[in-house]
């Protein structure tokens, strides 16, 4: 099969555990793009957070995407334009931080280029770590969001998330997009909108279908992708029910586990034993 596409999570995928890109990986996938294949990024990250690792790939230069927020916007890398763009109205918001009390969980979202909270936790200041955004604790979140945000994020411990989103999956089920993406960050969405849906419709508008699509992930917000792509890639490290869905399981994100996919499918070379 000739591939014409490869779509990377970010964060545990194709990022090693310090937040960078192997120089093995980079290699590869800047080889990979010189042979016309597409390197798409697809990450539950706002768009801004993206940039500096698109910025590394050159993705402007070979007219690339950026899928972020969960699928929610669809960015052209050469462009900067919006291909696809999805938020929650705002009294959608202020609904779920009257739930994240019921469910004593936090909650966060993104205000511009800010995170916003209403309470300092460990869970958001993980979220500042990774995306490098301010955060912002606010006296009121509902006072705070008054215009329509991307997604919002609950936010605890895993073993107490997880009964939470099996409630609020069910609770929410045909009006909001309800998942996980860490372990301890449940994010919502429209309804709908996830990283498969926003990867069909990229393809579509690009004219490649879903057989010449590889697609790559560890974590549950990466299932959508995974079962959509023609050859859907557990990353080593990802979660017991990635892997059970997945076409391919490769090696972790610390083992150039993205480069050997690249190099095995993509560029025709023997894998290294």
């Amino acid at each position: 099969m000739t591939y014409k596409m490869i779509v990377l999570d970010l964060d545990d995928t194709l990022l090693c555990d310090d937040l960078s890109i192997s120089p093995r990986t980079k290699n590869a996938l800047m080889e990979a793009q010189e042979a016309g294949v597409k390197v798409v990024l697809a990450s539950g990250r706002p768009t801004s957070a993206m940039l500096s690792v698109a910025e590394e790939l050159c993705l402007k230069d070979y007219n690339s995407f950026i899928l972020s927020f969960n699928g929610a916007k669809i960015v052209n890398c050469q462009t900067g334009n919006e291909w696809f763009s999805s938020t929650l109205p705002v009294e959608t918001v202020h609904q779920l931080f009257e739930v994240s009390r019921r469910e004593n969980v936090w909650i966060h979202t993104y205000v511009g280029d800010k995170i916003v909270t209403q309470e300092a936790n460990q869970y958001t200041d993980i979220e500042g770590d990774i995306t490098k955004l301010d955060i912002e604790v606010v006296d009121s979140f509902t006072d705070a969001v008054t215009e329509p945000v991307v997604k919002v994020l609950m936010l605890e411990e895993p073993e107490y998330l997880v009964k939470v989103e099996k409630k609020l999956q069910q609770e929410f089920a045909g009006k909001l997009a309800v998942m996980r993406s860490k372990p301890f960050f449940l994010e919502f969405t429209e309804a709908g909108v996830t990283k498969g849906t926003s990867l069909n419709s990229l393809i579509q508008q690009l004219g490649i279908t879903r057989e010449e699509v590889i697609a790559v992930g560890d974590g549950h917000n990466d299932m959508s992708m995974i079962e959509f792509a023609g050859l859907g890639v557990a990353m080593g490290n990802a979660v017991d029910a990635i892997k059970e869905k997945a076409d391919y399981i490769t090696d972790t994100n610390m083992n150039d586990g993205v480069a050997k996919v690249v190099e095995e499918f993509i560029l025709n070379k023997l894998p290294v034993r």
